[in-house]
């Protein structure tokens, strides 16, 4: 009987000092340093743009606007296809305002008598906000050829200010320079927007087609 209370106490304390180890999986780090993705004024995590996963959300329209940060110079490099500029996926991934939803168009974005206007920061402060950009993009061609532009348009409920929803649009291939600005990508913008108020597509539909290669959203969409 002594032996058998030996080898149970033996038991009890071999579990009990099981108990109070911490389990590691080994190759993940414990560290609260660990890397994790930006986060914007929601705190929603920015994805890579191009991507099929949910877009940041913004903080919306706001009384006040203030000039927003930039990348830092020369951090975004534009990408091309067939000669149209696109964005850099890193430093312009998309943001949607969270004051437009599929359930609030026709009293937003489909509203008769417009939208856009009622939402869009003032020239004071885009002005400054572009002149920031053009650094972050290294852009060096003549300020008003380019359109400092919401890669989701307001028209298709893209966040107003900010930044990761704002960059620096060069003009179009051929585009004559000192005639201002003339962007395909506006003439697409609408035809999406066109689309999601007549209820052809989604608003998420168009927000992420838009997002992920404006050039061909349409056709992604088959609008073109």
């Amino acid at each position: 009987m002594r032996s058998t209370r030996r080898v149970a106490s033996t038991v009890v304390l071999a579990c009990l000092l099981l108990a109070s180890c911490k389990s590691v999986s080994l190759g993940t780090s414990t560290s609260s340093e660990s890397r994790s993705p930006v986060a914007g004024a929601s705190g929603t995590a920015a994805p890579v743009g191009g991507s099929s996963g949910p877009i940041a959300v913004g903080a919306g329209p706001q009384k006040h606007y203030t000039v927003q940060q930039q990348p830092a110079a020369s951090s975004c490099h534009y990408r091309y296809e067939n000669g149209e500029p696109l964005e850099d996926p890193k430093c312009t991934p998309g943001a949607i305002s969270p004051a437009v939803t599929q359930a609030n168009l026709k009293s937003t974005i489909c509203r008769t008598g417009g939208y856009t206007s009622r939402v869009r920061p003032s020239a004071y402060v885009t002005d400054k906000e572009k002149k920031l950009n053009a650094a972050s993009y290294g852009y060096t061609g003549r300020k008003g050829d380019a359109e400092y532009d919401h890669l989701i348009s307001l028209q298709l409920g893209g966040d107003p200010n900010d930044y990761r929803n704002l960059w620096v649009e060069p003009a179009d291939p051929g585009h004559r320079s000192g005639s201002g600005i003339n962007n395909k990508k506006d003439s697409v913008e609408t035809k999406l927007h066109t689309a999601v108020c007549k209820g052809q597509v989604t608003l998420a539909a168009a927000q992420q087609a838009i997002v992920t290669d404006w050039t061909t959203a349409l056709t992604t969409l088959h609008l073109g």
